[in-house]
């Protein structure tokens, strides 16, 4: 990333269509980088029931902050278990596309130039036009718009 250090992203991932509905991005690994993605996710589709959010056992989802935040809105919790990869597969994906597609062949300068870069890419090319073969080689918004109801 340049002379930025570290970045983080914290994505919201729906698992019906493989759309990024929240995300954030910032300096340190804390709760509240999943909490504004996931509030974000919550702005932009509202509240659901039954809705269940799964993550890794990152300290920052084990938090207490956090699995308030997951209470307060009705949302169930659900971690994967320890040493399996495999529960959070889809958006190891995501994030392994986004360093292959964009961040390993850029060097930025400033963390306006990430947050561009990373809006671009998420709203503009990957919800709108990576298609994905687990969806009939559709984008995500394309699929949900032809098979979901929200």
């Amino acid at each position: 990333m340049g002379n930025l250090g570290w970045v983080y992203l914290a994505a919201v991932l729906d698992l019906k269509n493989k759309e990024v509905i929240g995300y954030e991005i910032g300096k340190n690994i804390d709760s509240e980088l999943p909490m504004n993605a996931l509030g974000n996710a919550i702005a932009l589709r509202g509240k659901h029931k039954g809705l269940v959010f799964h993550s890794d056992r990152g300290s920052q989802y084990s938090s207490k902050k956090y699995r308030a935040m997951l209470c307060e809105n009705g949302i169930t919790g659900s971690m994967s278990a320890p040493g399996c990869p495999y529960d959070n597969s889809c958006v190891e994906s995501f994030f392994a596309s986004l360093k292959k597609e964009l961040i390993y062949r850029k060097k930025y300068a400033t963390m306006e130039d990430v947050k561009t870069d990373v809006f671009r890419y998420i709203e503009l090319f990957y919800n709108r036009k990576r298609l994905h073969s687990s969806l009939g080689y559709m984008s995500p918004v394309d699929y949900r718009l032809a098979h979901c109801a929200l």
